[in-house]
């Protein structure tokens, strides 16, 4: 029986039954319909399993010989808090199904169940579980508030970029982003997975540069109670929620060389294990990785394993800086105008000449992201039906008051203008970093910091 709706995307099914026949018609029911099973006969088996690979769904019987099935549950929620599990029993009754409430199952199957009544279930909780790993996409899409996510350009060299982007998304290859910092290498990385045949499960994002190397190894890989100093419960890590997913790993050129061989061993062997755990685990992951860093400087300077850099830089794509692609600053200026008009509750603005001209002709360090920044800011100020160039950034016309050594304004004042006036002289943030006598992640943060 094939239920109504959209596609139902496989899943990842664990069956723990110790009668053989149940374990069998389950596997070939749930296997019908394109789901991966792995059956087992007792609690021991089905926690060996669950530590080493990851299950989107888990049958679970009531009674396993001498052991509860109950008991099981929150043990299997333990190693994976997003499993969906589903009590089966011949002894149905309103207190057991309450109590497999009550410790985490999602739901309930009397026996004998038939075929359609099992598919009737699993898609059910499937549609639940794609649910639940939109929600977790659009919040990150909504905390990070993209209106920039149009990748429509003019550009023949950003046209070859989403093309290509388009042309792997349906693989499994890894991909290497590169470009400027706010170029849109992490949007590109977004728009890439919704074009994957993994878009309905995570995008998880790890910004390298903002943790240090042992939270870092944490985020990625997890951590066990205990672990270190601070460690109060099991954490899963990022590769383990991006299950069947893609995880996104931004400014990859800054993680650190202790990591880098536990991440080479992950992308050839999609194995790891959590801190404080001698456990080997596996999962099923999509890594896309973006810089804007010079990999073949760090290469030899010895920062950057060779061998790492090569499995990253499977397919590379390269973004163009906005000043590469002149033709798009206007449109998508204008595009960018038209949603924080409608965010802010305005009519629609447009740009005046005098505005239009001062954007043309900005050299923009901070490509998108800073043009996106510029709109915003403008929007906000206007009060009339037009953006014109009063409106812009002192930076975009002559100021008699610009910021000078000496003046009475705060330090961070005159870093941001150093910082800000540096970036337009030079052609990439490695060079910006090496004249500002900083490293590439303390530009990395003071751009963040600044805005610019």
């Amino acid at each position: 029986m094939s239920s109504e709706g959209p596609p139902i995307a496989p899943l990842s099914v664990l069956v723990v039954d110790d009668e053989p026949n149940i374990r069998r018609t389950l596997t070939i029911c749930l296997e019908g319909c394109g789901h991966k099973v792995a059956a087992v006969s007792n609690p021991r088996d089905a926690l060996a399993v669950s530590v080493s690979r990851a299950f989107d769904l888990a049958f679970v019987d009531l009674r396993l010989g001498t052991e509860l099935g109950l008991d099981l549950i929150p043990k299997l929620l333990a190693q994976s808090p997003w499993t969906k599990i589903v009590v089966i029993t011949a002894y149905a009754s309103v207190d057991t199904a309450v109590e497999a409430m009550k410790r985490g199952a999602s739901d309930y199957l009397p026996k004998p169940f038939t075929p359609a009544q099992v598919e009737l279930v699993a898609n059910k909780l499937a549609r639940m579980r794609g649910l639940e790993n939109e929600v977790v996409a659009l919040q990150q899409i909504l905390a990070q508030v993209y209106p920039e996510v149009d990748l429509s350009s003019s550009s023949p060299v950003m046209q070859r970029a989403v093309a290509l982007a388009r042309q792997v998304a349906a693989t499994d290859a890894t991909v290497l982003i590169r470009g400027e910092s706010g170029t849109g290498k992490g949007v590109l990385a977004r728009a890439l997975h919704l074009w994957s045949n993994r878009a309905h499960k995570p995008f998880t994002v790890v910004a390298c540069p903002a943790l240090s190397a042992e939270l870092l190894e944490s985020e990625l890989f997890g951590h066990v109670r205990g672990a270190f100093t601070g460690a109060v419960r099991d954490h899963p890590g990022r590769i383990a929620v991006s299950e069947g997913g893609t995880l996104f790993l931004d400014e990859i050129g800054a993680l650190p060389l202790a990591l880098q061989p536990k991440l080479l061993r992950f992308l050839q062997e999609r194995q790891f294990e959590r801190i404080g755990e001698a456990v080997t685990r596996t999962a099923d992951v999509r890594v896309l990785s973006a810089t804007n860093c010079d990999l073949e400087a760090a290469l030899k300077a010895g920062n950057l394993r060779e061998d790492l850099f090569y499995r990253l830089n499977v397919i590379q794509i390269d973004v163009p800086a906005l000043r590469d692609r002149a033709e798009d600053i206007v449109p998508l200026g204008e595009r960018l105008l038209a949603f924080f008009s409608r965010q802010n509750h305005r009519r629609a603005l447009e740009f005046a000449p005098d505005a239009l001209e001062a954007l043309k002709h900005f050299a923009w360090p901070g490509n998108v992201r800073e043009l996106r920044n510029v709109v915003e800011r403008a929007a906000i100020l206007c009060q009339g039906e037009q953006v014109r160039l009063e409106h812009l950034p002192p930076v975009f016309r002559p100021q008699p008051d610009d910021v000078r050594l000496g003046d009475q304004v705060s330090l961070a004042k005159i870093e941001e203008e150093h910082i800000r006036r540096v970036l337009v002289t030079v052609h990439s943030l490695d060079e910006a970093a090496r004249i500002l006598g900083i490293d590439q992640a303390t530009l990395w943060r003071r751009r963040k910091q600044y805005g610019l």
